[in-house]
């Protein structure tokens, strides 16, 4: 965490993975990887980490955050919908979720109003990663 917090994620990411092997079933060491990945810019490699948290904790209100900001970045802007509504619902005052909600709400009112499709250009089908 704190290579994360200087910045350095991709030196966070070599240690990690190598936690990751001593330890596959930490949801803590699994949040921190998926946490370097999406600071490392590799949105859809932190959408599937955040998502093998999500399969053993449904109830992780963060990695529903992080899924949802991944999403967000990779344009595919119904589903971040979604997952950050179910953030902000799990725990309605970190403002961040509400930021982060309000946003990718305005994005896709922004896309009806100008007649595009919901996605981006940069979205990919379900089911494509």
């Amino acid at each position: 965490m704190g290579l994360l917090g200087t910045g350095n994620p991709e030196a966070a990411l070599l240690l990690l993975d190598r936690l990751l092997i001593t330890d596959p079933d930490s949801l803590s060491v699994r949040e921190a990887y998926a946490r370097a990945l999406f600071d490392a810019r590799r949105y859809e490699h932190a959408a599937v980490a955040f998502e093998s948290i999500l399969e053993r904790a449904p109830d992780d209100d963060y990695a529903h955050f992080g899924l949802g900001m991944c999403l967000w970045r990779q344009q595919r802007f119904q589903r971040a919908r979604d997952e950050l509504a179910m953030a902000f619902v799990m725990r309605p005052h970190r403002a961040e979720y509400a930021r982060a909600l309000a946003q990718v709400k305005a994005t896709l009112r922004a896309r009806s109003v100008s007649m595009l499709p919901p996605d981006g250009p940069g979205a990919r089908a379900e089911g494509s990663q």
